[in-house]
């Protein structure tokens, strides 16, 4: 061992102390904050965890259309949709900017915790948000087992 070899370690050890305190206390921080996402100006609102877990979600009276039950279930299944991908895009942006380089140590979402087994696997549907790795807002026949697929 070179002569103040043992010093570099320490540095280094420290170093890497002070990453993961750094780490722990921005994954803390995500997990006491809440985002929230829209759709339908404002008729549906989701909210999401820092950690990327649906927390709440609201549906307005308003977007119940009693006269047409059939197209307002598909409309409001539209607007959850919607709403629950803005509120995961939100999240995202949220722990980028609370870990920033961080993320790639692994403490970081990449991809939100069981959304893809929650849309039935795989990608997705809906066009894609530049910049993100979230899809956009589902339009009229992407949801699900829609025509897309």
């Amino acid at each position: 061992m070179e002569p103040g070899s043992e010093m570099d370690m320490q540095q280094l050890f420290a170093a890497a102390q002070q990453m993961q305190d750094q780490l722990m206390s921005a994954q803390q921080e995500l997990a006491d904050a809440e985002v929230e996402g829209t759709a339908g100006g404002g008729l549906v609102t989701a909210t999401v965890n820092g950690q990327g877990e649906l927390v709440d979600l609201t549906i307005s009276a308003a977007a119940i259309d009693a006269t047409d039950p059939a197209e307002t279930a598909e409309t409001v299944a539209d607007l959850v949709l919607a709403a629950v991908r803005d509120a995961y895009r939100a999240a995202g942006e949220l722990q980028q900017q609370k870990m920033g380089p961080l993320a790639a140590l692994g403490g970081g979402m990449g991809e939100v915790p069981g959304l893809s087994d929650f849309f039935g696997g795989g990608s997705v549907p809906g066009p894609a948000i530049p910049g993100s790795a979230t899809p956009g807002p589902a339009t009229h026949g992407d949801e699900p087992g829609g025509p897309s697929q």
